[in-house]
């Protein structure tokens, strides 16, 4: 497989759940020619899924006249990946631990702590509604500054 060395791309999609996957397999697909192994591969899915899955339920509230922006670059470094929605946003500090006792058997928080513990940075802007996350690449054997 020849590596690519940038790619730069910008989706608009449908708030509804079936735009999850093919955007996803887009992306990932383009993760792949970029020379990320499995493992990186993997561990991005997971995390632009459940941002994906955010927006469009907790974000949209499955509005399906609004839209999901999805922005992604991807070096032989790192995927640098924001997705937008056209909710009223959220605080991320105000989501329950959901390691902890009385949250357990709750459901929220879940989505935020994987993708957490899969992307190397994930931040969200003032207004709780944009997410940005970038994975460095595991392999990577070149000297790229992270930023």
């Amino acid at each position: 497989m020849v590596e690519r060395d940038l790619v730069q791309k910008s989706r608009v999609v449908a708030s509804c759940i079936s735009a999850i996957e093919p955007t996803c397999r887009e992306l990932l697909d383009d993760v792949k020619s970029c020379g990320f192994d499995e493992d990186d591969v993997f561990g991005i899915h997971l995390a632009l899924e459940e941002a994906f899955v955010n927006a469009v339920k907790h974000g949209n509230k499955a509005d399906k006249h609004k839209s999901v922006s999805v922005e992604y670059v991807i070096t032989p470094a790192k995927v640098d990946i924001s997705i937008s929605d056209e909710g009223a946003g959220f605080t991320p500090e105000d989501v329950p631990d959901p390691r902890s006792e009385e949250n357990l058997y709750k459901s929220g928080g879940r989505g935020l702590l994987l993708m957490r513990a899969h992307m190397d940075v994930v931040e969200h802007n003032d207004k709780g509604n944009r997410v940005h996350m970038i994975k460095y690449r595991a392999n990577a054997e070149f000297d790229e500054v992270k930023e």
